[in-house]
């Protein structure tokens, strides 16, 4: 449970990126003249790359050239989805003109926290998976030099031994 909310807090920080990304994004396509609704789909968009791609190379480190195709569009699929919600709650708040919650950062706030709840347990529970999070914990406490299943460990083992063991003979 403790490293469940470390992943959490991880995440939640890689959010901040995304959501600080967001802001900045969101900000120069309004003052470039776009509208406030489409400025937040491109900012959102690029975002969500963003947070994909430190989110699975830091938070969950299991991002793989192998799986990033399907990683990828596991994390576009459920962010897709909460930002989704994300966009819907700002264009709705954006919409009523009231002197607080239609400011676009104060919707952007509410939208992206709600984001938060929904990205992170598609992105634990789906995309990178629980069961990928007993791999990171054994990569976590791994000893930094090669151990015994390594090729230098090999070779301490066998000149501890007596034998005169190379590299091509372990890998053999």
């Amino acid at each position: 449970m403790k490293w469940e909310a470390g992943t959490a807090v991880k995440f939640a920080a890689v959010g901040l990126i995304g959501l600080l990304t967001d802001m900045v994004l969101l900000r120069l396509c309004m003052a470039a003249g776009t509208s406030p609704a489409v400025a937040r789909a491109i900012s959102l968009f690029c975002a969500m790359q963003i947070t994909f791609t430190v989110n699975g190379l830091f938070v969950f480190r299991c991002l793989t050239a192998e799986k990033l195709g399907g990683q990828w569009a596991g994390y576009m699929a459920t962010s897709g989805f909460g930002n989704f919600c994300n966009y819907w709650i700002f264009v709705t708040l954006v919409s009523f003109h009231g002197p607080v919650l239609s400011n676009p950062y104060v919707a952007l706030l509410v939208g992206a926290f709600c984001a938060y709840l929904i990205n992170y347990a598609g992105a634990r529970l789906w995309v990178f998976g629980k069961g990928k999070g007993h791999v990171v914990i054994a990569a976590r406490h791994r000893p930094s030099n090669r151990d015994s299943a390594g090729v230098e460990g090999r070779l301490a083992l066998a000149a501890l031994r007596g034998g005169d063991a190379t590299a091509h003979q372990l890998d053999a």
